[in-house]
Protein backbone atom coordinates (compact mmCIF):
# COMPACT_ATOMS: atom_id res chain seq x y z
CA UNK A 1 0.00 0.00 0.00
CA UNK A 2 2.82 2.45 0.82
CA UNK A 3 4.34 1.94 -2.63
CA UNK A 4 0.97 2.66 -4.20
CA UNK A 5 0.62 5.85 -2.18
CA UNK A 6 4.09 6.96 -3.28
CA UNK A 7 3.24 6.22 -6.91
CA UNK A 8 0.01 8.21 -6.73
CA UNK A 9 1.75 11.21 -5.25
CA UNK A 10 4.52 10.97 -7.83
CA UNK A 11 1.96 11.07 -10.63
CA UNK A 12 0.54 14.29 -9.22
CA UNK A 13 3.93 15.92 -8.83
CA UNK A 14 4.82 14.99 -12.42
CA UNK A 15 2.19 17.43 -13.56
CA UNK A 16 -0.89 15.34 -14.11
CA UNK A 17 -3.32 17.69 -12.42
CA UNK A 18 -5.96 15.19 -11.39
CA UNK A 19 -8.24 17.91 -10.08
CA UNK A 20 -9.30 18.82 -13.61
CA UNK A 21 -11.79 15.97 -13.57
CA UNK A 22 -13.50 16.92 -10.32
CA UNK A 23 -17.00 18.33 -10.64
CA UNK A 24 -17.10 20.05 -7.24
CA UNK A 25 -15.71 23.58 -7.73
CA UNK A 26 -14.75 23.91 -4.06
CA UNK A 27 -11.81 21.55 -4.57
CA UNK A 28 -10.51 22.39 -8.05
CA UNK A 29 -7.68 24.44 -6.61
CA UNK A 30 -6.22 21.53 -4.67
CA UNK A 31 -2.91 20.39 -6.17
CA UNK A 32 -2.46 17.13 -4.30
CA UNK A 33 -5.60 15.06 -3.76
CA UNK A 34 -6.06 13.81 -0.23
CA UNK A 35 -6.23 10.07 0.37
CA UNK A 36 -8.87 7.98 2.10
CA UNK A 37 -8.21 4.35 3.03
CA UNK A 38 -11.15 1.96 2.93
CA UNK A 39 -10.61 -1.19 5.00
CA UNK A 40 -12.79 -4.17 4.07
CA UNK A 41 -11.26 -7.14 5.87
CA UNK A 42 -13.75 -9.60 7.36
CA UNK A 43 -13.21 -12.39 9.87
CA UNK A 44 -16.91 -13.25 10.17
CA UNK A 45 -19.92 -12.58 7.97
CA UNK A 46 -19.02 -10.92 4.67
CA UNK A 47 -21.48 -8.47 3.17
CA UNK A 48 -22.05 -8.73 -0.56
CA UNK A 49 -22.37 -4.94 -0.66
CA UNK A 50 -18.68 -4.37 0.13
CA UNK A 51 -17.70 -4.17 -3.54
CA UNK A 52 -20.58 -1.79 -4.29
CA UNK A 53 -19.63 0.33 -1.30
CA UNK A 54 -16.01 0.61 -2.42
CA UNK A 55 -17.13 1.58 -5.94
CA UNK A 56 -19.42 4.25 -4.50
CA UNK A 57 -16.74 5.72 -2.24
CA UNK A 58 -14.32 5.86 -5.16
CA UNK A 59 -16.91 7.66 -7.29
CA UNK A 60 -17.59 10.15 -4.50
CA UNK A 61 -13.86 10.74 -4.18
CA UNK A 62 -13.36 11.36 -7.90
CA UNK A 63 -16.23 13.85 -7.90
CA UNK A 64 -14.95 15.77 -4.89
CA UNK A 65 -11.19 15.92 -5.07
CA UNK A 66 -9.91 13.01 -3.03
CA UNK A 67 -8.69 9.49 -3.81
CA UNK A 68 -10.13 6.39 -2.17
CA UNK A 69 -7.90 3.33 -1.87
CA UNK A 70 -9.03 -0.08 -0.61
CA UNK A 71 -7.17 -2.67 1.42
CA UNK A 72 -7.93 -5.97 3.13
CA UNK A 73 -4.35 -6.25 4.39
CA UNK A 74 -4.22 -5.50 8.09
CA UNK A 75 -0.45 -5.00 7.89
CA UNK A 76 -1.22 -1.66 6.21
CA UNK A 77 -2.13 -0.48 9.71
CA UNK A 78 1.28 0.89 10.60
CA UNK A 79 2.13 4.50 11.33
CA UNK A 80 4.28 4.97 8.24
CA UNK A 81 1.37 4.04 6.00
CA UNK A 82 -1.52 5.49 7.99
CA UNK A 83 0.01 8.96 8.10
CA UNK A 84 -0.74 9.27 4.38
CA UNK A 85 -4.50 9.24 4.92
CA UNK A 86 -6.95 11.93 5.96
CA UNK A 87 -9.53 9.32 6.91
CA UNK A 88 -9.74 5.56 7.39
CA UNK A 89 -13.10 3.95 6.58
CA UNK A 90 -14.12 0.59 8.02
CA UNK A 91 -16.60 -0.63 5.42
CA UNK A 92 -18.56 -3.67 6.64
CA UNK A 93 -15.59 -5.12 8.50
CA UNK A 94 -16.46 -7.96 10.88
CA UNK A 95 -14.95 -9.49 14.00
CA UNK A 96 -11.20 -9.41 14.78
CA UNK A 97 -9.40 -7.78 11.86
CA UNK A 98 -6.32 -6.20 13.47
CA UNK A 99 -3.65 -7.71 15.72
CA UNK A 100 -2.32 -5.98 18.83
CA UNK A 101 0.46 -4.12 17.02
CA UNK A 102 -1.89 -2.93 14.28
CA UNK A 103 -4.41 -1.79 16.86
CA UNK A 104 -1.76 0.31 18.62
CA UNK A 105 -0.76 1.90 15.30
CA UNK A 106 -4.37 2.84 14.59
CA UNK A 107 -4.74 4.31 18.07
CA UNK A 108 -1.65 6.46 17.46
CA UNK A 109 -3.08 7.56 14.11
CA UNK A 110 -6.31 8.79 15.71
CA UNK A 111 -4.45 10.37 18.63
CA UNK A 112 -2.35 12.25 16.08
CA UNK A 113 -5.43 13.89 14.58
CA UNK A 114 -6.57 11.17 12.18
CA UNK A 115 -10.19 10.33 11.49
CA UNK A 116 -12.39 7.26 11.30
CA UNK A 117 -15.63 6.50 9.51
CA UNK A 118 -17.55 3.29 10.18
CA UNK A 119 -20.20 1.94 7.86
CA UNK A 120 -22.79 -0.66 8.97
CA UNK A 121 -20.87 -3.76 10.15
CA UNK A 122 -18.00 -1.63 11.43
CA UNK A 123 -20.03 -1.96 14.65
CA UNK A 124 -19.72 -5.77 14.36
CA UNK A 125 -15.95 -5.55 14.69
CA UNK A 126 -13.28 -5.89 17.40
CA UNK A 127 -15.46 -6.68 20.42
CA UNK A 128 -12.38 -7.29 22.60
CA UNK A 129 -10.80 -3.91 21.88
CA UNK A 130 -12.50 -1.40 24.23
CA UNK A 131 -10.81 1.61 22.63
CA UNK A 132 -12.33 0.69 19.28
CA UNK A 133 -15.75 0.25 20.87
CA UNK A 134 -15.61 3.83 22.10
CA UNK A 135 -14.28 5.05 18.75
CA UNK A 136 -17.01 3.46 16.65
CA UNK A 137 -19.55 4.49 19.28
CA UNK A 138 -21.47 1.23 19.86
CA UNK A 139 -21.38 -2.48 19.13
CA UNK A 140 -23.81 -4.60 17.14
CA UNK A 141 -26.30 -6.39 19.41
CA UNK A 142 -28.61 -8.04 16.87
CA UNK A 143 -31.03 -7.34 14.04
CA UNK A 144 -34.42 -8.48 12.77
CA UNK A 145 -34.61 -11.94 11.28
CA UNK A 146 -36.69 -13.43 8.48
CA UNK A 147 -36.22 -11.08 6.73
CA UNK A 148 -33.25 -9.07 7.96
CA UNK A 149 -33.90 -6.30 5.42
CA UNK A 150 -37.00 -4.23 6.19
CA UNK A 151 -38.52 -0.83 5.52
CA UNK A 152 -38.39 1.53 8.50
CA UNK A 153 -38.66 5.20 9.38
CA UNK A 154 -35.64 7.20 10.48
CA UNK A 155 -36.14 10.35 12.54
CA UNK A 156 -33.50 12.94 11.69
CA UNK A 157 -32.95 14.54 15.10
CA UNK A 158 -30.06 16.84 14.17
CA UNK A 159 -30.16 18.66 10.84
CA UNK A 160 -27.38 21.09 11.73
CA UNK A 161 -24.72 18.71 10.47
CA UNK A 162 -23.99 18.82 6.74
CA UNK A 163 -24.52 15.07 6.39
CA UNK A 164 -28.18 15.36 7.47
CA UNK A 165 -29.10 18.88 6.34
CA UNK A 166 -30.42 17.58 3.00
CA UNK A 167 -32.57 14.83 4.51
CA UNK A 168 -36.28 14.94 5.28
CA UNK A 169 -37.17 15.07 8.95
CA UNK A 170 -38.65 11.58 8.61
CA UNK A 171 -36.70 9.43 6.18
CA UNK A 172 -38.28 6.14 5.17
CA UNK A 173 -35.97 3.62 3.57
CA UNK A 174 -35.09 -0.07 3.37
CA UNK A 175 -32.01 -1.66 4.89
CA UNK A 176 -30.87 -4.09 7.57
CA UNK A 177 -31.37 -2.37 10.91
CA UNK A 178 -28.93 -3.01 13.73
CA UNK A 179 -29.67 -2.95 17.43
CA UNK A 180 -26.77 -1.66 19.51
CA UNK A 181 -25.11 -2.23 22.87
CA UNK A 182 -22.36 -0.43 24.81
CA UNK A 183 -23.45 2.88 23.29
CA UNK A 184 -20.85 5.57 24.03
CA UNK A 185 -22.67 8.35 25.93
CA UNK A 186 -20.40 10.96 24.34
CA UNK A 187 -21.60 10.46 20.75
CA UNK A 188 -23.65 13.14 19.02
CA UNK A 189 -26.69 11.38 17.60
CA UNK A 190 -27.87 12.52 14.19
CA UNK A 191 -30.61 10.02 13.39
CA UNK A 192 -32.73 7.54 15.32
CA UNK A 193 -34.77 4.56 14.19
CA UNK A 194 -38.50 4.64 14.86
CA UNK A 195 -39.02 1.15 16.26
CA UNK A 196 -42.79 1.48 15.84
CA UNK A 197 -42.26 1.43 12.06
CA UNK A 198 -40.77 -2.08 11.86
CA UNK A 199 -40.41 -5.28 13.87
CA UNK A 200 -37.18 -6.35 15.53
CA UNK A 201 -35.93 -3.25 17.32
CA UNK A 202 -34.68 -3.64 20.90
CA UNK A 203 -33.25 -0.20 21.77
CA UNK A 204 -36.63 1.45 22.35
CA UNK A 205 -37.05 5.21 22.02
CA UNK A 206 -33.30 5.74 22.07
CA UNK A 207 -32.20 3.85 18.96
CA UNK A 208 -29.39 5.80 17.28
CA UNK A 209 -28.52 4.85 13.71
CA UNK A 210 -25.96 7.55 12.79
CA UNK A 211 -23.68 9.68 14.96
CA UNK A 212 -20.35 11.50 15.23
CA UNK A 213 -17.93 12.66 17.91
CA UNK A 214 -14.47 13.95 18.62
CA UNK A 215 -12.48 11.11 20.15
CA UNK A 216 -8.98 10.76 21.61
CA UNK A 217 -7.49 13.52 19.48
CA UNK A 218 -9.29 12.67 16.24
CA UNK A 219 -12.73 12.48 14.66
CA UNK A 220 -15.13 9.57 14.31
CA UNK A 221 -18.36 9.09 12.39
CA UNK A 222 -20.64 6.08 12.11
CA UNK A 223 -23.65 5.31 9.95
CA UNK A 224 -25.65 2.12 10.43
CA UNK A 225 -26.90 1.87 6.85
CA UNK A 226 -25.01 -0.01 4.15
CA UNK A 227 -26.16 -3.63 4.14
CA UNK A 228 -27.62 -3.68 0.64
CA UNK A 229 -26.17 -2.79 -2.75
CA UNK A 230 -29.20 -0.58 -3.38
CA UNK A 231 -28.32 1.60 -0.39
CA UNK A 232 -25.21 2.87 -2.17
CA UNK A 233 -27.28 3.97 -5.18
CA UNK A 234 -29.60 6.18 -3.10
CA UNK A 235 -28.83 9.88 -3.75
CA UNK A 236 -29.72 10.81 -0.16
CA UNK A 237 -27.35 8.19 1.23
CA UNK A 238 -24.52 9.08 -1.15
CA UNK A 239 -24.80 12.72 -0.06
CA UNK A 240 -24.85 11.54 3.56
CA UNK A 241 -21.60 9.62 2.97
CA UNK A 242 -19.94 12.52 1.18
CA UNK A 243 -20.66 15.09 3.84
CA UNK A 244 -19.67 12.67 6.59
CA UNK A 245 -16.34 12.07 4.87
CA UNK A 246 -15.74 15.80 4.39
CA UNK A 247 -16.42 16.34 8.10
CA UNK A 248 -13.98 13.55 8.98
CA UNK A 249 -11.38 15.11 6.70
CA UNK A 250 -12.02 18.52 8.31
CA UNK A 251 -12.90 20.08 4.99
CA UNK A 252 -15.95 21.81 6.32
CA UNK A 253 -17.56 22.81 9.55
CA UNK A 254 -21.08 21.98 10.63
CA UNK A 255 -23.77 24.29 9.23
Amino acid sequence: MSKLVTLLLAVVFMGQHLTAQYSNPKFKEARIPELVLTFTKTAGFRHKSIEKGVKTLREIGRENGFIVLQTETSADFNLENLKNYKCVVFLNTTMDVLNDQEQKAFERYIQGGGSFMGIHAAADTEYNWPWYGKLVGAYFAGHPNNPNVRTARINVVDKMHACTAHLPSVWERTDEWYNYKNINPDINVLMKLDETSYEGGTNGDNHPIAWYHEFDGGRAFYTGSGHTDATFDEPHFRKHLLEALLWCMDRQEEN
